[in-house]
């Protein structure tokens, strides 16, 4: 009898195991507005303060660029303060290129649409709270150099 319930126990472990591996973890859904083309994808980094206009966020999400908005997903954020920074990579080189001055030549955005004016926004005015449960946030794309957004409907 005590192998069967050693057996029994190993069984409902592995199945448990196996049913948590395969629950989803908490998402956050950031919808990118104003992409202007479905070349590239569009990639979403989600900071802390310290990480803040860095390249080194913990979370981030990539999806395929698709013209007006695109759908970002990112599992598994935990409960917290953040900033959602993202970009049009139009060419799919994994970096925002830039141009003189350091302009980005590829769309950029963040979170709260904080304002971009003579650089990047504060933290102050891109932070958004995150509970741990399935969200979602919206922000657009801006575009300095080029088409300014997806073509307008005639």
């Amino acid at each position: 009898m005590g192998k069967r319930w050693i057996l029994a126990l190993v069984i409902g472990c592995t199945a448990s195991a196996a049913v948590f591996a395969q629950a989803p973890g908490h998402m956050l859904t950031i919808n990118v507005g104003n992409v202007r083309n479905a070349k590239g994808r569009i990639h979403v980094d989600i900071c802390t303060q310290d990480k803040f206009l860095k390249d080194d966020c913990q979370w981030a999400g990539e999806a395929p660029a698709r013209l007006g908005t695109t759908q970002v997903i990112v599992r598994d954020l935990p409960p917290g303060q953040y900033a959602a920074q993202a970009f049009h990579d139009e060419n799919s080189n994994s970096k925002v290129d830039r141009a003189l001055f350091g302009i980005p030549k590829e769309g950029v955005g963040f979170s709260n649409d904080a304002r971009i004016s003579f650089g990047p926004p504060s933290w102050k005015s891109a932070v958004f709270s995150h509970g741990g449960q399935n969200a979602s946030i919206g922000f657009k794309l801006r575009y300095f150099l080029g088409p300014s957004g997806p073509p307008a409907a005639k």
